[in-house]
């Protein structure tokens, strides 16, 4: 690895006489955890900063009332005035942080900074260096980097970012996004970025100056054509605010840098820290670190409690990304070229929800996946394992057939948790595949099943024939008179054997049922409250063949 060069920072107390110190307004955006979020505001703003909270619209109703109540004598905390529905990759999570800014910039007069924060970052090191990190530079810290030029994106798409129009959310709809898309390249529906904009990409996380932010949405107030275009972009979190600071404020009072200490994978998936990186974290030249796994309980003491220290002394090596790509890249053991990790053993994760649906009618799971997606924003894949053409995001090779697929298959599932950065995660199985299923019950993980009981009527079974090779054009009606009994009996087996394995969180939907039956086994598979539920299962399409 070679030498490390060493730097040694201490905060100190100057008198300051011509200088204002600095104070945080922290954007805290989160969906989840209220005890963690309390714990969080309540720590960043007894350093003497507010934080300015936007908490997900979909998260659960009675989960912001108790948020708000915990934290309703603190005269430092503000919530935003508008709470959004967010979606991962889409113009929603742009609108909240939008929405929280706006909020802290009245509610907080005396905050001279602005910095972005997700539920699961930490501090890294004490506000009293925080702070003086900040006195000592008059810029807005946010990483941009020339989005056609660098090297900044690393796997999937690039440029069709922005030159396509992206309606539909990828994680909950990726059918519609995919196939929207697609769409658009065949009728050759390119659009122009806006002339005037130098398009920028980096880190979502940020620390903006109060004129810098002042500013940026009195821009996007004259400029709304601006923010329409970035509106139907992919994943403008990466690309919004990193063009328009750029755009706005010159270059000399940019630190093209994120102040928050992140690292991904070369999958592109993001790295979570756990109790054992407490002194890597420290040694890291930035203020904070993401993302924090939620089990890490010693490491969020440890931190929590060094952000209130005093007169700390930090020992910067900065390190962190060389000995990442150092133990993945050659090993722990000496080994010169490591495995790939879906080669050795693999799981889900303990702290994950995988939620299974299984149906042999595929259209009518497709048609439940897509309306949960709608409603919940879990996000959701249709018959991954079953299906050659679902539409999946690139992770390195590992799911470009079914073979790759299913011979990875828990690796594939982690990965896609860690692509789309959630603990809770939907997918279709044909209930062919019983192994699948004990497989994914074997994990650590948390699994649930849901089956889709419909009915087979002859004109379903012999298309279901045709589809499978049984029959063809040429098939009499005697022969399926033979054939369709066998075919429903096989049908039958198939769900019997489901049942016989006494599946723990197994739960059942039925065609024949009435959509207020439905309800409450469509509750309990998703957690969410009977009135949603009974919504998508009022869905009056579903169950059409």
């Amino acid at each position: 690895m070679g030498r490390l060069r060493i730097q040694v920072f201490q905060t100190k107390k100057q008198a300051r006489t011509d200088t204002k110190m600095a104070k945080i307004a922290f954007i805290l955006l989160c969906h989840k955890d209220r005890e963690a979020i309390t714990a969080q505001a309540e720590r960043l703003t007894a350093a003497g900063d507010m934080v300015s909270i936007h908490f997900d619209a979909r998260a659960s109703s009675q989960d912001f009332t108790a948020l708000k109540a915990s934290l309703k004598d603190n005269p430092a905390v503000a919530f935003a005035k508008k709470r959004v529905k967010c979606g991962w990759g889409e113009w929603s999570l742009v609108a909240a942080t939008l929405s929280a800014l706006r909020t802290a910039v009245e509610t907080f007069p005396d905050a001279t900074h602005f910095y972005l924060l997700s539920g699961d970052c930490m501090p890294i090191k004490s506000a009293e260096y925080v702070h003086s990190y900040l006195d000592a530079r008059n810029v807005d810290i946010i990483e941009s980097f020339d989005f056609f030029e660098s090297n900044w994106i690393k796997t999937g798409f690039r440029d069709e970012r922005l030159i396509y129009r992206h309606l539909f959310n990828e994680r909950a709809q990726p059918r519609r996004f995919y196939g929207a898309l697609k769409l658009q390249q065949a009728l050759g529906l390119k659009r122009k970025v806006p002339a005037e904009l130098r398009m920028m990409i980096g880190s979502q996380w940020w620390c903006l100056r109060r004129q810098s932010v002042q500013t940026l949405l009195n821009f996007i107030d004259a400029r709304r054509d601006i923010e329409a275009f970035f509106r139907t972009t992919w994943i403008p979190d990466e690309t919004f605010f990193q063009t328009l600071v750029r755009h706005l404020i010159r270059e000399v009072e940019i630190d093209c840098r994120t102040p928050t200490f992140l690292m991904f994978t070369d999958y592109g998936m993001p790295v979570t820290f756990h109790n054992d990186h407490f002194d890597l974290l420290l040694g890291q030249d930035y203020l904070f670190a993401r993302k924090i796994s939620p089990d890490a309980n010693e490491l969020k003491s440890k931190l929590g409690a060094v952000y209130a220290e005093k007169d700390r002394t930090f020992t910067i090596s900065d390190e962190g990304r060389r000995l990442h790509r150092f133990l993945t890249g050659k090993g722990r053991v000496g080994e010169r070229f490591a495995p790939r990790f879906w080669e050795k053993d693999s799981t889900i994760g303990r702290e994950r929800s995988l939620m299974i649906v299984t149906c042999k009618k595929w259209h009518i799971a497709k048609r439940l996946l897509d309306r949960i997606g709608s409603a919940t924003n879990v996000p959701a894949i249709e018959f991954l394992f079953d299906e050659e053409a679902t539409p999946l995001p690139d992770l390195g090779g590992i799911q470009e057939n079914l073979t790759k697929r299913s011979r990875h298959r828990r690796a594939l599932m982690r990965m896609l948790f860690d692509y789309y950065e959630t603990d809770r995660m939907i997918v279709c199985l044909d209930p062919s595949n019983l192994e699948l299923f004990r497989d994914f019950y074997t994990d650590r993980c948390e699994t649930r099943l849901l089956e889709i009981d419909c009915n087979y009527g002859d004109d379903y079974l012999k298309g279901h024939a045709r589809r499978i090779g049984l029959a063809g054009d040429g098939t009499t009606d005697a022969n399926y008179e033979t054939l369709l009994p066998t075919l429903r009996n096989g049908l039958a087996r198939e769900i019997e054997a489901i049942r016989d394995e006494q599946f723990p969180e197994f739960y059942r939907i039925r065609e024949n049922a009435a959509p207020e039956e439905n309800a409450a086994p469509l509750a309990n598979f998703l957690s969410i409250d009977h009135d949603k539920a009974l919504d998508i299962a009022r869905t009056d399409y579903l169950f059409v063949d």
